[in-house]
């Protein structure tokens, strides 16, 4: 059996379905200012001790989201040198890309990764 079967077959759904929900809770940032940090933040809070898969994924997601805002208000900055611009655009639409993916490999039962991130957290 291959690592990802194994770990497929680790988690239950439920911990797939808060393993989703810890990556799109991100979303929460389109309508609610660091929505994207709190979303991940709660449910880590409310979960971690329940399940090792949520309590990865979790904080993932909440590493991915602390980089990208910090990464976002850097490109803020640069807007008054003309290349936070151009920035600005990139930096959401990879937000939106790599939580999708995220979401999708959780819900599968797959510890995801995303690329680029400063992991604060351990």
């Amino acid at each position: 059996m291959s690592d990802l079967e194994q770990t497929q077959s680790e988690t239950k759904p439920e911990e797939r379905s808060l393993g989703l929900a810890c990556h799109l809770l991100a979303l929460a940032g389109l309508v609610v200012p660091f929505g994207n940090i709190l979303g991940p933040l709660i449910m880590w809070l409310v979960k971690k001790d329940e399940s090792a898969f949520v309590d990865d994924q979790g904080k993932e997601a909440l590493n991915f989201n602390i980089t990208i805002s910090i990464a976002g208000f850097i490109a803020f900055l640069l807007m008054f040198v003309v290349i936070g611009g151009l920035l600005l655009p990139i930096i959401g639409i990879f937000w939106l890309v790599m939580t999708i993916i995220a979401a999708v490999k959780a819900n599968g039962g797959e510890r995801y990764r995303y690329p680029l991130t400063i992991r604060l957290i351990k």
